[in-house]
């Protein structure tokens, strides 16, 4: 891949690769992140030898914040569907999650929104305490897009699915592992070193029988493609609704998307800022 890639590739070996998430300050989500995202997953599902792959952050307090609200809204209507015939958006998330390896999530920083549904998306999360969680779209007005009801549905159940999309608030790594959102918690100094660990026992086994259980367990367990589809539906149908834009331009006026400012407690700050 290019220099300027979002996603940089570590062939740790043949079997096992690591991927570092990179685009600005917090790891925004944006139409080049969706496009590259898929050369990647077309790049595993087309390697042979390849068994696990992790996905990792090195920018400070973010795995991948959500998505770019400046982004070019009429670039991503006309983006063509991917091989499973849907918005590309989804189609990344549904190939992620069908592919023949086993993905690792390892989780560092905030992860909201597009951030979430792409780690959801993962077979498996791995989560420091210094991790937090969320989304928070309808406290902008909008429905999640990229599958956050369908997954969390079967990871959390209804009830806490629907504490955690309808409260829109921030979900810290402790509660998220409690919930299932992730699988369990890791202290900060030593996620890096045991997921490594867990990569390579992983990898060390035969593929074959890794991608096999693997299928089983996504019959048994993905929402079927139509209950995404309908998700990105609704979500193109509410985002960025005219009535919604004052609110989003005093989140930005606050430090959205930067850092700093309320994209350190974002959930709570919207929360706070409806109730006013």
């Amino acid at each position: 891949m290019t220099s300027a890639s979002q996603f940089s590739i570590d062939a740790v070996s043949p079997s096992y690769w690591r991927v570092t998430i990179a685009n600005g300050p917090v790891n925004l989500m944006d139409p080049d992140t969706v496009e590259q995202l898929a050369d990647l997953i077309g790049r595993i599902e087309l390697n042979p030898d390849l068994t696990v792959v992790v996905f990792r952050s090195e920018t400070p307090g973010y795995f991948m914040a959500h998505w770019d609200f400046l982004s070019d809204t009429a670039r991503v209507v006309a983006m063509q569907p991917g091989p499973t015939g849907l918005h590309p958006y989804v189609d990344n998330f549904i190939r992620l999650a069908r592919l023949p390896v086993a993905t690792i999530a390892e989780i560092r920083g905030r992860t909201r929104g597009a951030g979430s549904e792409f780690a959801l998306a993962t077979d498996i999360r791995f989560a420091s305490e210094k991790a937090i969680f969320g989304q928070f779209e309808v406290g902008v007005g909008a429905v999640p897009g990229g599958g956050a009801m369908a997954r969390l549905s079967r990871l959390a159940g209804r009830a806490r699915a629907l504490e955690i999309l309808l409260g829109g608030d921030d979900i810290p790594a402790d509660l998220a592992a409690s919930y299932g959102y992730v699988n369990r918690v890791i202290p900060d100094a030593d996620i890096s070193e045991f997921v490594d660990g867990f990569a390579r026992r992983i990898a060390a086994f035969d593929r074959v029988a890794v991608s096999g259980i693997k299928n089983l367990v996504n019959e048994a367990t993905l929402p079927a493609d139509v209950e995404l589809a309908e998700g990105l539906k609704a979500y193109f149908g509410t985002a960025g609704r005219p009535e919604h834009r004052p609110f989003v331009k005093t989140l930005f006026e606050q430090g959205l998307q930067q850092p700093d400012g309320v994209e350190t407690n974002l959930g709570e700050v919207i929360g706070a800022l409806r109730q006013k």
